[in-house]
Formats: C-alpha cells, sequence, structure tokens
C-alpha cells in the first residue's frame, strides 16, 4: 500500500475509506470508493493489506530512543473486496493497539484514570450538595431577612453581652393584616395599646417586665422621625394619654422610646413592635399558649368567647384573649394587663417546655412568624442580630422573669376616673431597681441597723404636729414650696411656714439644730430624703425653725427625693410561673 494512500471519513456513510491520492505508487487510477486488485507485499510496504500506513518518527534527541515498532496484525483473505459502496461499507476502520495486550505501567496507568475519574465523580457530588445546601441556607437567610421591617431611630445605644439590655415592646392595635378588620380603631393611624419595658440583668439570671398602662397621663417629648431619608421633628403633648407616643401626628416607635426613657429614667437598647398579626402568628408557631380563667368570658368586643378553666388558644382567639377588657376585673386597662402578662409568661414557658428551641422545624416556623411579625430598630434589623440576642437573652430562666404593672392612681383631675396618674412613691423605688440591675425575686436581705452601724442611737422621731420648719425653693419648679407647705399641712405639721425663694441648688436639704434632731428625723421620713441630706446647723439663734430648700432634684410633694432601691410594699408582681398558673378574670 502506498504511504500517500489516506483513510477518510465518508460523510454520506459515517465509515472510514482508503482514497488513494492520483500518481501514488502502485495506483491503479480507480475512482474514489474503490481500490486496485492487490499484489503480495513486498520488502519495504508498511504494515499489512487493510490497514493506514504507520507513520514513523525521527528518534528523539533527548532520549535517544528509536522509535516504537508497528503492531503485528493478522492479515485479511485474499479475496478482493467488491467495489462500490458495498466494499466501503465493509472496508474496516484503521488499525488500533489491542488493549488486552498491553500490561505494567499501561495498566497501572488505566488503573489511576479509572481512580481519578471516581474522585472527581464523589467531588463533584459534594460540590453540588455544598452548592444546594448553601443556596438553601441562604435562601432561609434572605427570606427570613426580607421578612423585618426595620425602622431608624436617633439612638446609638445597642445591647452587649456583658451589659444589662433594656428593650422596649409595644403592641399597637393598627388595623394590618388579613382578618384584622373587625378590630381596633378604623381609620386610626394606631396607638401604643400594650408596652412592657423589659429589663434583663448583666448576669442574665432574671428580667423585669414593667408595663406601661395605655391611659397614663405623661408629658410626651418632642422627637425626632425618619421616613424614606427625611428626618422631622415631631412636637411634643402635656398632659395626654400615653398611647399617644405612637401612631398619632406621625410619631414612630422612637417617640414611644424616648417617653419611656424620659418616664422612667432607664435607657433602652433596643425596641419592638407588634401588631395584630404578631400575637395570632406567634401563638400559632409556639403552638398554642395554655391560659386559665375563673370565670366564664363572653366578650363581644374582642370576640373572645371562653369557659371557666384551662384552655390553649391560637390565632385569632388568642388576639382576642389579649385585647379583652370589658369581661375581667374592673373592665379597665389595668385588668387587661393582668391577661396580657399571664399570655406572655405562658408563651415563655411553651417556648422552654415543648421543645421548640431544639427542633430545627419548629424553630424555623418560629422565626419565620417571628421576622414577618416584627418591627424593629435598625441596629437588630437582620436575622444574625436577632439570634445574637435572643441567644444571649434566652439564658435568664423562666422562673426569674417578674411581671409587674407601673404603680399608678386614679387621675385626680377626673371626677368619673377615665385614666390614671403615675404613683411616685411607689414607682421612683421600682424605677431606681431597674436602674440598678436590682431583681424583683431576690429574697431581701434584712436592713443593718442604722444607730448600732454608726455606734450611736438615732433619735426618736417627733410627732407630726411639732415639726416646724420653714419651706423655700432653690429648684427649678415655680410654686414648689408652696405646693409642699400646703402638703405638709394636710399631713398635720401645722407649725410650717413659707420661707420664699432662695438661692438656687441641685439637691434637697434640710437643717436642723440639735436639739431638732427628732423633728429632722420625721420630716425627713416624710419627704424621703437621705441620711446625707440631713445637715446639722451650728452656732443657730434659738428658738429658730428648720430650714427645708427645695432643689433640682425634687419632684413633688410626697415623692422621695432619693427613693430607695427597694420593692415598695404593697407592690402587684408575679413571676412567668405565676402569671400563667394563676386564673385571671
Amino acid at each position: 500500500m502506498d504511504p500517500a494512500d489516506q483513510w477518510v471519513l465518508n460523510p454520506e456513510t459515517g465509515n472510514y475509506e482508503l482514497r488513494p491520492q492520483s500518481g501514488a505508487r502502485g495506483g491503479s487510477g480507480a475512482p474514489a470508493g474503490t481500490r486496485a486488485p492487490r499484489r503480495d507485499p513486498e520488502p519495504g510496504d508498511a504494515g499489512h493489506r487493510g490497514a493506514p500506513p504507520r507513520q514513523r518518527r525521527a528518534p528523539s534527541e533527548e532520549s535517544g530512543r528509536p522509535p516504537a515498532p508497528a503492531d503485528e496484525v493478522e492479515p485479511e483473505d485474499d479475496d478482493p473486496a467488491p467495489a462500490g459502496r458495498a466494499a466501503t461499507r465493509d472496508r474496516e476502520l484503521p488499525a488500533q493497539r489491542d488493549r488486552r495486550a498491553g500490561h505494567g505501567r499501561r495498566k497501572a496507568k488505566e488503573k489511576k484514570k479509572r481512580g481519578k475519574k471516581i474522585l472527581m465523580w464523589v467531588a463533584g457530588v459534594l460540590a453540588l450538595l455544598l452548592v444546594v445546601g448553601c443556596t438553601a441556607a441562604y435562601l432561609t437567610y434572605k427570606r427570613l431577612n426580607d421578612n423585618i421591617t426595620k425602622v431608624d431611630v436617633p439612638y446609638d445605644n445597642p445591647a452587649t453581652s456583658d451589659a444589662p439590655v433594656n428593650i422596649l415592646l409595644v403592641g399597637s392595635d393598627q388595623r394590618t393584616g388579613d382578618g384584622n378588620d373587625g378590630y381596633g380603631d378604623r381609620d386610626s393611624l394606631g396607638h401604643a395599646e400594650t408596652t412592657v419595658l423589659l429589663h434583663f440583668s448583666q448576669d442574665r439570671e432574671h428580667a423585669t417586665a414593667l408595663s406601661i398602662p395605655r391611659d397614663l397621663i405623661v408629658d410626651i417629648p418632642e422627637c425626632e422621625v425618619t421616613r424614606d431619608g427625611v428626618t422631622e421633628t415631631i412636637p411634643g403633648s402635656q398632659g395626654v394619654r400615653f398611647n399617644e407616643s405612637y401612631g398619632q401626628q406621625g410619631r414612630d416607635p422612637g417617640c414611644t422610646w424616648k417617653t419611656v426613657q424620659e418616664l422612667t429614667g432607664v435607657e433602652i437598647n433596643h425596641f419592638m413592635l407588634l401588631d395584630f398579626n404578631a400575637v395570632k402568628t406567634l401563638s400559632t408557631a409556639v403552638g398554642g399558649v395554655e391560659v386559665c380563667l375563673a370565670k366564664d368570658i363572653d366578650d363581644p368586643k374582642s370576640h373572645l368567647k371562653l369557659s371557666a378553666g384551662t384552655h390553649v388558644i391560637e390565632g385569632e382567639e388568642a388576639l382576642a384573649f389579649v385585647r379583652t377588657r370589658d369581661s375581667v376585673g374592673h373592665s379597665s386597662d389595668l385588668s387587661r394587663i393582668q391577661l396580657q402578662q399571664q399570655f406572655l409568661g405562658s408563651m415563655a414557658r411553651s417556648l422552654t417546655s415543648n421543645g421548640t428551641l431544639t427542633d430545627p422545624g419548629k424553630l424555623l416556623d418560629l422565626a419565620d412568624a417571628a421576622t414577618k411579625a416584627l418591627t424593629v430598630d435598625s441596629a437588630i434589623g437582620d436575622v444574625q442580630k436577632l439570634y445574637e440576642l435572643a441567644r444571649d437573652l434566652g439564658q435568664v430562666p423562666v422562673e426569674d422573669i417578674s411581671f409587674v404593672t407601673l404603680p399608678v392612681k386614679d387621675n385626680p383631675a377626673e371626677e368619673i376616673a377615665a385614666t390614671v396618674v403615675l404613683d411616685r412613691t411607689k414607682a421612683e423605688p421600682l424605677f431606681r431597681m431597674i436602674q440598678e440591675d436590682i431583681s424583683l425575686t431576690a429574697e431581701e436581705e434584712p436592713e443593718e441597723d442604722e444607730g448600732a452601724k454608726n455606734g450611736d442611737d438615732k433619735p426618736e422621731p417627733a410627732a407630726i404636729g411639732e415639726i416646724r420648719t420653714e419651706v423655700f425653693n432653690g429648684g427649678d419648679t415655680p410654686g414648689a414650696a408652696q405646693q409642699t407647705l400646703d402638703w405638709l399641712l394636710g399631713k398635720g405639721a401645722v407649725l410650717a411656714t413659707l420661707g420664699g425663694n432662695a438661692d438656687a441648688q441641685e439637691t434637697t436639704v434640710l437643717l436642723h439644730t440639735p436639739d431638732q434632731a427628732a423633728q429632722a428625723a420625721t420630716l425627713a421620713d416624710m419627704m424621703g430624703m437621705a441620711d446625707s441630706a440631713v445637715k446639722l446647723r451650728e452656732n443657730a439663734e434659738p428658738g429658730r425653725a428648720m430650714t427645708l430648700i427645695l432643689g433640682n432634684d425634687f419632684s413633688g410633694p410626697g415623692v422621695p427625693i432619693e427613693a430607695p432601691a427597694k420593692k415598695p410594699e404593697n407592690l402587684d408582681s408575679s413571676t412567668a410561673n405565676d402569671a400563667a398558673d394563676n386564673c385571671a378574670g
């Protein structure tokens, strides 16, 4: 066979065909697709009949090895192949090496190739699973993040794991979401209907949930509101209901934040706003909330209809439970707060007792419901930050979560009480406890006798009628001296007189002579003054009355000037366990 002859692919048949080139040695001049008559192989012929010539290459300059010899194959029969297309179909492909003939290095290479293929396949599968898993996790993370509604507030006081944390929980009566047309005010922008200041101790050993009545009369300070990058200042309001701190006049949760902060003196770290749907979806996500009623309730306004006893409620029924008030207690907001505290305490127990926090499926459902239901400040406006905050605060034992309602009393300016005012005598010590991170559930230590500690005896307090004092005003509040005098006279201190104005000073002081120590002890106790504010006056004129000078720390007659950081007497409070176990009604 002439080396000039070539094996080429016939596109019509898909087979390889031997096509001699014109002028080739031994060529017959036959048309393509035919071949010349066979002849016996001659010395020097390359290969065998029916096989293409094997191309030899020059020895490598580097190795000096000669080219490998051509493979040996058995010759075909000598019968000439039929001409034409049939011959083309019968023509064999170019000869190839017999793969079964190789041994040694070739076989080892074959195994390595198969091993690499297997490893590549496994790696590919693992990579696919990793991509799918990461994609699913990312999509879940993105979905939860997209659920969250964020509000910019003009405060930068983020919670840290090594300090107390204060979170403001605000429940709005906005009619947002499906199925809420029957609730709330139809055209209202919303109110702060339910407000709870949550305090978590620095050591995460206890927490206090302070409920603030919506009908409390307060001064709402001016506040900044940012919407779509534009900031405006909302003017304050004096002597209005607390629930107007959100929604009304365009106020956002940052305005409620500022109102509570000025009311309590507690620095807030974050807020969470919930609407009607939050109660419905969260109660369903935890598998229902167990509540107890002391009597049957059929309230057409809240749509709650439950018999006395224990029930597990969720969805619409849960919302009706936390909204009802006309059928419980004194049909007031204070009675409704007791129901809400029972609901929150029971929900806290449900989260820790039914496996929600350890079941990935339940936890994802809860996370989905919570992120859809919450509006938060931008500082905790993503899933990772909310998760870290929840994991940190979740260390507090449920039995050490205290629920307490802000101490209030009926508004004296109303003949028929519709609103309430702060009971400062009880409220101020409670604020101090939160400010100083003191637990309401901790057992109180017995007070040490000051006289014994100082090595001397305190004088026996004098009767109120024996108190002789002049009252001066050195603070910023106009008329404070006259108000205090009127209060003292009303308490029976008939010898008290008005002294007028004094030089400006920050703190309230009481000056007395040694022989007036008993009177001073009685007056200091009435005014809630610290021992350091009661000072001995030397070289005073005989028979002169004591001098009481009111400073900027004076809040009002009967309000402790330095409130003790201790639980006030007759303060109604309960733990999460108590709130869930006590039947309301």
